[in-house]
């Protein structure tokens, strides 16, 4: 890889908000000036002290930050092989990672003089996120989730009515994450007064992807100084799972200049990436194009409309994936592969037995691919994943997979 290409990782996007071909901004004229105000606001933040002791002390006194990386003995000694690190970032305060980057972006909303605060979500988890942060603060919440997945996360959909969010189920489309997006947008639109959107992933206008994945960075920045401590050096291989891709460009950003260091990026191969409609496997089964103001890679038809996209885990279950990703990819710095609903159910059981862990399906399929590769690799080889969510979520979704009766026993 060129030298000037692996120099400029830490660098960011470029002014316009690129990565490589990827990246922009592609919004309405009304969105304009709220989006230069969110930039001009974050690039203040980024060296303001005063927002950084702010953003730590909730990360450590409201989050639970750092989340422990854990040495996966019994998944490493069964799997035979490669050497099996953790990173617990289910463990944080709301049961995932998407806190860490809600906290930033509310921040700012609250410096901007936002009182009313919206999101999208599609596993749930990213809403109640956003429906904490909003109870902290004494801020409105109003949360898109897709119809479909307010079926199939109805314990997430509980717990934001209990934060005191406004849940609106979205019917467009198959009723999932996209469609969610799709009508967060059309409201930030005719509310720009006095609303701010939430961006979930490291997707949207820029400078969302920029400021979510920076958000999102503590998470490697944590598990460098953590592999450090407990092997003496660095990872030679991190996993992570992908949807839009934030809990992922948050444990691979610290580590891009790191040119020994492979990262792996997983997406939902659904029931396989050849059936039509039946993956989110963006960069393995798509082709660039724009969708929700950035230009990325997306599942789309011959004429260049969207395809509804399927996986069995919420939270992968998008059409896309964010920009930074798309040119990792291209550029070759990351690799990106795809895991099955079936695979991905294997390894969330493996992890519950062996582990004592209840994983989310969108890190079991991080952990598929672990089952992978690991028992093809030395054992002073040294895996970190990040375990990016818990599955309480899941067990009804999992449940019916598995054909196992959820009702009342006699």
């Amino acid at each position: 890889m060129p030298e000037d290409i692996i120099n400029s990782f830490m660098n960011g996007p470029d002014e316009k908000g690129r990565f490589g071909d990827f990246g922009g901004r592609f919004v309405s004229e009304t969105l304009m000036p709220l989006i230069l105000e969110l930039e001009e606001q974050y690039e203040h933040a980024k060296t303001d002290q005063s927002f950084w002791d702010e953003m730590n002390d909730l990360w450590t006194n409201y989050v639970g930050r750092p989340s422990p990386l854990y040495y996966a003995e019994r998944l490493t000694k069964h799997l035979g092989g490669a050497k099996i690190y953790l990173k617990r970032d289910e463990l944080n305060h709301t049961g995932a990672h998407k806190i860490n980057n809600v906290l930033g972006q509310i921040i700012l909303a609250r410096r901007m003089g936002k009182t009313r605060i919206i999101a999208e979500t599609g596993a749930g988890q990213h809403g109640v996120a956003t429906a904490t942060v909003c109870a902290k603060f004494g801020l409105k919440c109003v949360v898109y989730m897709g119809a479909h997945d307010v079926e199939r996360q109805a314990p997430n959909v509980f717990r934001m009515k209990l934060l005191g969010a406004e849940v609106v189920p979205v019917t467009s489309g198959r009723g999932t994450l996209k469609d969610a997006m799709n009508d967060a947008l059309r409201d930030w639109v005719t509310n720009v007064r006095d609303t701010f959107y939430c961006i979930g992933t490291v997707a949207g206008p820029h400078p969302y992807p920029a400021m979510v994945r920076d958000f999102q960075a503590i998470i490697g920045k944590e598990a460098r100084e953590q592999m450090m401590a407990a092997e003496g050096r660095l990872p030679d291989t991190l996993i992570a799972a992908i949807g839009g891709g934030s809990n992922a460009m948050g444990l691979f950003y610290p580590f891009l200049d790191d040119k020994d260091v492979r990262i792996i990026g997983v997406e939902a191969g659904g029931k396989g990436v050849n059936a039509k409609m039946e993956h989110c496997a963006s960069l393995t089964g798509g082709r660039p194009g724009v969708l929700h103001g950035n230009r990325t890679y997306l599942l789309q038809d011959d004429d260049g409309q969207i395809l509804e996209g399927y996986s069995i885990s919420a939270g992968l279950d998008y059409p896309g994936i964010g920009p930074e990703h798309s040119w990792l990819h291209d550029t070759k710095r990351a690799e990106y592969v795809a895991i099955t609903d079936v695979e991905a159910l294997k390894a969330f059981q493996l992890c519950c037995e062996l582990e004592g862990i209840i994983p989310a399906l969108e890190p079991s399929h991080a952990l598929a691919h672990v089952m992978k590769i690991a028992p093809e690799l030395p054992a002073d080889h040294l895996i970190c994943m990040n375990l990016c969510g818990r599955g309480d979520k899941d067990i009804f979704t999992v449940a019916k997979a598995l054909d196992v009766n959820m009702g009342p026993s006699d």
